[in-house]
């Protein structure tokens, strides 16, 4: 698979005029000697219907050890100062960079505040100042962080949490709230390349992570919520704004319109624990009319027992037989991270690079396999072809009546388990299943098309029938994505 004042002496340019962003604004100005010690104003307009602003600064002289430190005001209070700490920021309604208020993004005259720490006779500072407004009706999926932790064409893995009732042992053996600090630090122990953090109906939890993302800088934080409802639970991976979660309240939306909203802000979601009933101990979680066209997924493991994730199987399949392409994966659904239960199971994306794009584009893909095991080595990839004509995981292929299609697995980390194909649900009892052997195995087989429209995956499971590996069905003969 191969798949973003005090004024004297000082002047500014405010500039509308890029062609991408067209509200954007690039703020420029000379900073001279004699405002050394003091603040300087520079103010700009913040439009309406905003809802994050992100700030890029920098400024000439450092190599005369100039200092300038940096600061912010809306047009009612102090939304914070990172002095000369950071060379950018990002203000949102729900989370901020550290040093910084989340809140409100009030339209009227916000005001960068620029401390002339220091500046020697002589001498000035030029200053160049970008702000994009990102508008309420505009898609943000960037995450914490501005560019991809690693490139390149390679598997990544990646756990889920609900961390908004999460609890850990505390230094004195109390039971405590678990910070978000503590659930990350066990999923780097645990090797994952990315989690998402899943508090239910939160997003408060996105200020920490935005904290905690340029110290963790080998794992990628990817923002997510747990939509508790009491139609179902799921969760939305992507966007940090608010989405309203009470769904079937009385003078509430239903839960397509929670859908609706999630998609519309270019989340991936995902229906969770799809098996488990409405009852005392998992309140609305029983799903029932749902407009599957607004899910990306579904949660077809959830945990470690095999009479829980079977019975999601089971459910995830009934959805893929009435007709509806969604994408299996994984979820710890941790409340305990110090249990070591984190990435248990873990799902295995197949990306082009490690950032919440990226991540986020290959599950809408299907290019996704779940570890039950924790592992961090097992990997189950599919392809299939007709002639010339290739198809892997999540993907569709045309074969006509009669026509022979090639069937390819390969398996790493499953030596002494057994590869079976599965056909719509059922073990296909024309391709028995095969051993595995060695670090890495690669299994050919043929099947003859119908004509008819099926779907084809793999699992690798035990000598005593243990499920270690499930992968993402390649859809055959099935209509093309819109």
């Amino acid at each position: 698979m191969n798949t973003r004042q005090l004024f004297h002496f000082c002047c500014f340019l405010l500039l509308g005029l890029s062609p991408l962003h067209a509200q954007d604004l690039d703020l420029h100005g000379t900073i001279v000697h004699q405002q050394a010690d003091s603040y300087v104003f520079v103010p700009f307009e913040v439009p309406s219907g905003i809802k994050r602003l992100d700030v890029s600064f920098s400024y000439t002289g450092r190599e005369d050890h100039i200092t300038l430190d940096l600061g912010l005001l809306d047009p009612e209070r102090f939304r914070g100062s990172s002095g000369g700490n950071k060379h950018a920021f990002s203000i949102g309604i729900a989370d901020a960079t550290p040093s910084y208020l989340p809140g409100p993004l009030l339209p009227g005259t916000w005001k960068l505040l620029i401390g002339v720490a220091y500046l020697g006779e002589g001498h000035t500072s030029s200053y160049q100042a970008h702000i994009h407004f990102a508008r309420t009706n505009e898609v943000d999926t960037t995450g914490f962080i501005t560019s991809p932790i690693a490139i390149g064409d390679r598997w990544y893995l990646h756990m889920h949490t609900a961390h908004s009732d999460g609890s850990c042992t505390s230094q004195s053996g109390k039971m405590v709230p678990c910070t978000v600090f503590v659930t990350v630090e066990e999923a780097v122990q645990h090797k994952l390349d990315f989690i998402a953090i899943t508090d239910h109906n939160a997003i408060s939890h996105y200020d920490a992570e935005r904290e905690l993302q340029p110290y963790f800088d080998q794992i990628l934080l990817i923002p997510g919520r747990e939509m508790t409802t009491y139609s179902g639970h799921a969760n939305v991976f992507g966007p940090t704004e608010f989405l309203d979660f009470r769904s079937e309240a009385r003078g509430a939306p239903s839960i397509n319109q929670v859908f609706r909203a999630a998609q519309a802000a270019g989340a991936v979601v995902s229906v969770n624990h799809p098996g488990d009933p409405t009852g005392a101990s998992c309140i609305g979680c029983g799903w029932s009319v749902t407009e599957w066209n607004l899910v990306n997924g579904i949660e077809a493991v959830n945990g470690e027992d095999p009479k829980h994730y079977e019975a999601d199987i089971r459910f995830w399949e009934q959805q893929l037989a009435r007709g509806y392409r969604l994408v299996a994966i994984g979820g710890s659904d941790t409340h305990r991270p110090e249990r070591g239960t984190i990435g248990h199971p873990t799902t295995v994306v197949h990306a082009q690079e490690l950032s919440v794009n990226g991540i986020l584009d290959a599950i809408r893909k299907g290019h996704v396999c779940i570890d039950l095991t924790a592992s961090h080595d097992k990997i189950i990839d599919l392809q299939a072809s007709d002639g010339a004509i290739q198809a892997a995981m999540g993907e569709e292929l045309t074969a006509a009546r009669n026509n022979g299609v090639s069937l390819a697995a390969h398996v790493t980390g499953a030596s002494g388990s057994t590869l079976r194909w599965v056909l719509d649900g059922k073990e296909l009892p024309t391709l028995p299943p095969e051993s595995l052997s060695g670090d890495s195995a690669d299994k050919t087989a043929s099947w003859t098309s119908d004509g008819q429209r099926h779907w084809l995956r793999a699992e690798v499971r035990t000598a005593v029938g243990t499920l270690q590996l499930l992968s993402n069905p390649i859809f055959l003969n099935w209509p093309a994505k819109p």
